[in-house]
Order: C-alpha cells, then sequence, then structure tokens
C-alpha cells in the first residue's frame, strides 16, 4: 500500500518543531548555519522504493538509494548514494573502491555512528559521525543532478537540497569527503 503523502512542498524547517526528533532539528539547524537553501515534504514513514519514488516526484528530484555497508570485519564502513533505477553488485562496488566484500551493516552501527534507524539512512546522519568511521562514496550520476534529495536523519520527512551546497559546504562542515564510484546501470 502507497503512504499518504501531503503533496505540500514547505520552504526550509517546519514553523512548529514540537514533537520532531532532536536529530531532525539538528539536520534543520545545520542547513540554516551554513545557509543552505531546502525545500521539504512531510510524509508517513516511508519503507519501501516505491514510496520513495512517489516523494522524489513531489519534490521534483532524481530517486537516489542510500546504502549502509560495512566488510566481514566491520571496521570499515561505507554509505554509498546511488540512482534508484541502477542495481546494486557488491563486487562491481568494492572493486571500485578497493575493498574486501561488503554487506549491509548491522543497524547498531547505523545507530552508533550516524543516529539514524534502517529506512532512514542519509546523508544527513554524516553529522553525527564525529570520528569518520564512514566512507561517502557517490555515484557519478548522483554527482550530475542538479539537486539530492534526502531524509533528515528520519524517513516522515525528506529533503531536495542543491548538490553544490552539499559537496561544497555541508561535507566539509561535517569533515567527511567522498569517492566518486561509476556503477553499471
Amino acid at each position: 500500500m502507497a503512504p499518504e503523502i501531503d503533496t505540500t512542498v514547505y520552504k526550509g524547517r517546519p514553523l512548529d518543531c514540537s514533537g520532531r526528533l532532536e536529530k531532525e532539528i539538528k539536520v534543520y539547524d545545520a542547513l540554516d548555519e551554513l545557509q543552505i537553501p531546502y525545500t521539504r515534504v512531510d510524509h508517513e514513514a516511508i519503507f519501501t522504493i516505491e514510496g520513495c519514488k512517489e516523494i522524489d516526484k513531489v519534490l521534483g528530484i532524481m530517486l537516489c538509494k542510500n546504502l549502509f555497508l560495512c566488510n566481514s570485519q566491520k571496521n570499515k564502513f561505507y554509505m554509498l548514494l546511488m540512482p534508484g533505477e541502477k542495481r546494486f553488485v557488491t563486487k562491481d562496488f568494492c572493486k571500485q573502491i578497493q575493498s574486501s566484500r561488503l554487506s549491509f551493516a548491522p543497524e547498531e552501527f547505523m545507530q552508533e555512528y550516524l543516529d539514524i534507524t534502517p529506512g532512514s539512512v542519509s546523508v544527513m546522519g554524516l553529522l553525527n559521525d564525529k570520528e569518520n568511521h564512514v566512507q561517502l562514496a557517490i555515484d557519478k550520476d548522483v554527482l550530475e543532478e542538479k539537486y539530492l534529495g534526502c531524509h533528515p536523519c528520519i524517513n516522515t520527512s525528506s529533503i531536495r537540497l542543491p548538490m553544490k551546497e552539499l559537496l561544497d559546504k555541508f561535507l566539509p562542515y561535517v569533515h567527511h569527503d567522498y569517492l566518486v564510484v561509476d556503477l553499471e546501470g
């Protein structure tokens, strides 16, 4: 069943943040401090690609998958941003980043390093990765987009922000760099 989506697009943070989680407000605070313009849609919790497609239509952006991965020793972690229509092939990604085989990281590491839960994986979670446990990797097709859509660390809202602002302001602010990968379609 498709989620209920209010198609109202808001500019910036909610006027009333009561009832919102601290980690979501922290994202709005950072974006406002950095003077990064963003639009927002509030919705029911989204756990599927189909639900994300609906949100992305409202925001006018390309669907972007956000995967949280780790090696078998669970001592190297990656967040991969890739186009939603591309299929994730582990061996191709591992070859490009020169890593041993990766798998989806356990939920406890998502919470510990990024303060996010499954279904809410977002580049905004890097705000919480003070010790740089997570390496960001971005597919070249995502980098070519004018805007990026993501959750503000909770999957009941989605935001759209300029890619250039993410790369030039947000990532330096959170002290993270990124690897560029070229994943097969």
